[in-house]
Parts: structure tokens; sequence; C-alpha cells
């Protein structure tokens, strides 16, 4: 038995303690036989939970989720203290330094007036800091573990600071439908391996017609994915309701049910009503 104390309020500290317990001698079995790659998932999941949260706005499961995310932290610097490598200190101490030099309009002299001036100062010191002589590098740097609406993102902003960019909207959409009609021709040819590449471009593409309507092209997705999901209930909805099979319904009747869906919701959003 171990001798931890049990308590009415605990602190990082007995994270910290609670975690080398549950790795030490007599620990829990489960605990001390993860690695880093055994719980990389759990860290993935959690951080999507922590986002579920700050979407539904839910402060008392925000709280809990970041908590969860903590645990993640203390979890795998424990492995590498074990190893001898490095501890949680170590952690704290690189992104407080991390801070303090990417902060040079708090923590030196250097002027900074404007959010815009700030982020710009932010990625001249991430270049120096990482030896990072071009965009080239600045770009292999993002994560490729990115989800890939969001690594397209990303990349194409690093490409757009070096004036690699379109003028405009225009020709960002331009090039959008020149990759369609490259796909379509992919697909044309039954050329299975263009149509891999030729469709990864049209969405590469749409990233960048995201860009200059200054929309998040990944939280854009999220939402249509809400929204076609939505949709969707109100057909299945609809054709249990008309005796129809949507497995053997032809498309013209899908298509029916659909737009009767869209339909639905676009009023009641409104806050209209419809005859039921």
């Amino acid at each position: 038995m171990n001798e931890f104390k049990r308590k009415e309020k605990y602190d990082f500290q007995d994270l910290v303690a609670i975690m080398k317990i549950l790795r030490g001698e007599g620990g829990c079995p489960w605990d001390r036989e993860q690695t880093h790659q055994s719980i990389r998932q759990n860290f993935i999941e959690e951080t999507y939970e922590v986002i579920e949260a700050i979407d539904t706005e839910d402060t008392e499961l925000l709280k809990e989720e970041l908590g969860d995310v903590l645990l993640q932290v203390v979890f795998h610097s424990e492995i590498e203290q074990e190893q001898g490598r490095f501890d949680i200190d170590d952690v704290a101490d690189g992104i407080c330094k991390k801070l303090i030099v990417r902060h040079p309009h708090v923590f030196s002299d250097v002027t900074a007036d404007t959010s815009e001036k700030v982020l710009e100062n932010w990625d001249k010191i991430k270049m120096q800091t990482k030896s990072q002589k071009s965009r080239t590098q600045a770009m292999r740097s993002v994560s490729r573990s990115l989800p890939g609406l969001m690594r397209s993102q990303k990349i194409q902003e690093k490409a757009a600071k070096a004036g690699f960019d379109w003028d405009n909207v225009n020709g960002a959409l331009d090039k959008l439908e020149e990759e369609i009609a490259e796909l379509k021709q992919a697909i044309k040819n039954n050329d299975s391996e263009n149509q891999f590449e030729e469709f990864g471009d049209v969405l590469f593409s749409a990233v960048s017609v995201s860009r200059f309507l200054g929309v998040d092209s990944e939280k854009a997705l999220y939402f249509s994915c809400d929204k076609f999901i939505e949709r969707f209930d109100k057909v299945e909805q609809a054709a249990k309701e008309q005796g129809i099979d949507m497995k053997d319904a032809d498309l013209n009747t899908l298509d029916s049910l659909w737009n009767q869906a869209k339909e639905y919701i676009n009023v009641k959003r409104s806050g209209g009503y419809l005859n039921e």
C-alpha cells in the first residue's frame, strides 16, 4: 500500500506524484506497461474531446477534458524521466523559455503594437530558433500528423509569406476549376493512379480558396459533416413515413427526399413553420 495522502483539493504536483505511483513498483499493471506508442491514440482522442467541449461551450466538460490532456503530458514525461532523458520540469522549462524568446515585445525592448506585428515577429523568431533558412524548411516543419486540410492551410500560408500566392480569390477559384477538369480527365481515362493525385490536388486547391475567404477549411468541413447528418436524418424519417425503401429507390426519389429535408431545415432555422 502506497503512502499517498488523500486531500480535499489536489494540485499539479499531486498529479505528477500519482503518475509516479501508478508507474512504480506495486502500481497499476496497465499503466506500467504503457509506452509513447501505446498511448499515442489516447493523446489524439483526448485533444479532440477538448475541442468538442470548446465547440459546445461546456465549461465543466472543458475542465475535465483539459485534465485528461494534462494527464497525457505528465504520462509521457514520466516515461521519459524513467529513461533519464527529461522530466516534467524540463518540459515546463522549455515552454517558458520559448514564450520568453518569442515575446520580445513583452520581455525585451522590441515594439509590436498589433497582433499582426506580433505574429510577424513570432514567425521570424521561430525560423531563427529552428535554424530554418528557407520557407521550404518551414513548410517541412509542419507536422505530417496534422489533419490533411489543416496541414494544407498551414503550408499554403507559409508559401504566401514568401510571396507565392494568387492575387485574389478568383485566381484560387480558377485553379480549383482547372484541377477539377484534370480529375475528370483522369476519371475518363480510367487512370486510378492519376485519379488519386488529381483528387488530392482538388482538395489542396479548395483549401486555397478557403484562405482567401477567411474560412478555416477544417472547421468548414466539420460543420458540413454535421449538416449532412442533420439532413440525412430528415431524409430517413421522410422515407419511412412515405413507405420508401432507400436502398431500392431511384436517384430522382432520393434527390426529392433530400430537397425536402433541406427545405424543412432551412425553414425551421429561419423561424418559419411547415405544415407537417
